[in-house]
């Protein structure tokens, strides 16, 4: 690979302006899922939009879809050259709770070494450095690959449009390797390449009891409470060793090869710096396997949320109607959302008592995702992340769920490179969310790398 000098000089010397920009485009409450906020996703398209035109991609378009904007752009000027596909999202997770936040969500504020926003690391800080790692390269004619530039505006929502958009689009978006920024590394010193992803099955479970709410001093005793059936019926989705209980869940989960746990075990992560991270007491998880086996390369069934009944403050003596969980399962390649869809009808079923009717519903679900890890483009993502942190990356299994990954997968017939540099403490989704600067800076360099080792 030949290095792209002026393309990282010229990154080097504009970090004030990146900020700068940075700092505007987290400013945006693009929030993707709250209809009150739809003013701010165009805008956030708009800004995107801005950002393609003025540092030199052509046919940029705000793309209408049956839901929010996706913004498009193109380079098509290295013939002979592969394409890349570069995919991201502009839109952000709701803020709650608010009063846990250190500054305002969306007046981004730098605290030591991070950017405090929302968006700060998913995906904004993403979105902006592989922009930045275009836009040096575009302004030094270091750019020697065609590039195609595809940034959506619900992903936080499951990407609920943008496999139609595909499928209208597909001469528009095809390419020959796809660069997903939405990704993570282990460490600002340890860089990493994901090449798994779990996929998503998500679900609510509604139990249903009286006609109405009654006095529990009156009706308590003669009626099986919903709430205390629907805790019951999770109570026993797992069993004393972790695994969950649901009939045929394991039936098509892949084993790890000896190989695959020898790189995993590479994850310079101990169990305590884990338990650290997240401030809970101790550990948890399916018997017979590691923690970072468990967070990528096993399933698992959560409880997201609770309701039933009184919940606020003070006391009413209330026997609930009703109760309702959500539910999502994280699953493994082979494993299908459909099928577990119909586990856990069947649990219910075999499980639920006759005093309480139910239903579950399907909200949303996405496929787990296995990308080789013998490609040129992942070989050159290897490159860039060496050349730039000065260490050999390591092979990661990721416990989330991008739709888009295996929407490009499945629809475009190429596998998505992973490659992004937040970090495991960024509190995704949670207050006081953080990109780490440095490492925001060395992820415009390591694209500037790999746009130029690909091509």
């Amino acid at each position: 690979m030949t290095e792209p000098t002026q393309a990282l000089a010229f990154a080097k010397s504009n970090h004030d302006r990146y900020l700068a920009e940075y700092k505007e485009f987290l400013s945006i409450p693009s929030i993707s899922t709250l209809s009150e906020h739809k003013p701010d996703i165009q805008r956030a398209a708009e800004w995107v939009s801005r950002q393609m035109t003025g540092m030199g991609l052509k046919n940029v378009e705000v793309m209408p879809t049956a839901g929010h904007p996706a913004v498009y752009g193109e380079w098509l000027d290295a013939p002979g050259k592969p394409t890349v596909l570069v995919y991201g999202h502009y839109d952000v997770q709701p803020v709650d709770p608010l009063n846990e936040w250190v500054s305002p969500p969306f007046e981004p504020t730098v605290r030591g070494e991070n950017i405090y926003a929302r968006g700060a690391s998913d995906m904004k800080g993403q979105v902006h450095a592989f922009l930045k790692a275009l836009e040096a390269l575009l302004k030094n004619g270091e750019l020697a690959v065609n590039v195609k530039v595809l940034v959506e505006g619900e992903e936080e929502v499951g990407s609920l449009h943008l496999g139609v958009f595909m499928d209208k689009h597909q001469a528009k978006l095809k390419c020959d390797v796809a660069l997903n920024a939405d990704s993570s590394i282990l460490g600002p010193d340890l860089p990493s390449i994901v090449y798994g992803l779990r996929g998503l099955a998500y679900f609510e479970i509604w139990v249903y009891g009286p006609a109405h709410d009654l006095h529990s001093g009156i009706f308590g005793g003669s009626i099986h409470n919903p709430a205390q059936a629907l805790c019951e019926l999770i109570a026993g989705m797992h069993d004393k060793d972790g695994r969950i209980t649901l009939p045929g869940f394991y039936d098509k989960v892949r084993k790890l090869s000896d190989e695959e746990r020898a790189e995993l075990a590479r994850v310079p992560r101990t169990d305590e710096e884990w338990r650290t991270t997240t401030g809970a007491p101790q550990l948890y998880g399916e018997k017979g396997f590691t923690t970072t086996e468990r967070l990528g390369a096993r399933p698992t069934l959560e409880v997201n949320g609770l309701y039933s009944g009184f919940i606020g403050e003070g006391s009413k003596t209330v026997l609930p109607a009703k109760a309702m969980a959500k539910i999502s399962t994280r699953l493994i390649p082979e494993q299908d959302d459909e099928a577990v869809e119909a586990q856990l009808k069947e649990y219910m079923q075999k499980n639920a008592p006759p005093t309480v009717t139910w239903e579950v519903k399907n909200l949303v679900s996405s496929p787990a995702v296995l990308v080789r890890r013998d490609t040129e483009g992942v070989r050159a993502a290897q490159a860039a992340l060496e050349a730039t942190f000065g260490i050999k990356p390591v092979f990661k299994l990721e416990g989330g769920s991008v739709p888009v990954v295996s929407m490009v997968q499945t629809k475009l017939g190429v596998d998505s490179i992973l490659l992004g540099f937040g970090l495991p403490d960024d509190n995704l989704h949670a207050p006081n969310e953080k990109q780490h600067l440095p490492t925001y800076y060395r992820g415009i360099e390591t694209f500037i790398r790999f746009f130029a080792g690909v091509g």
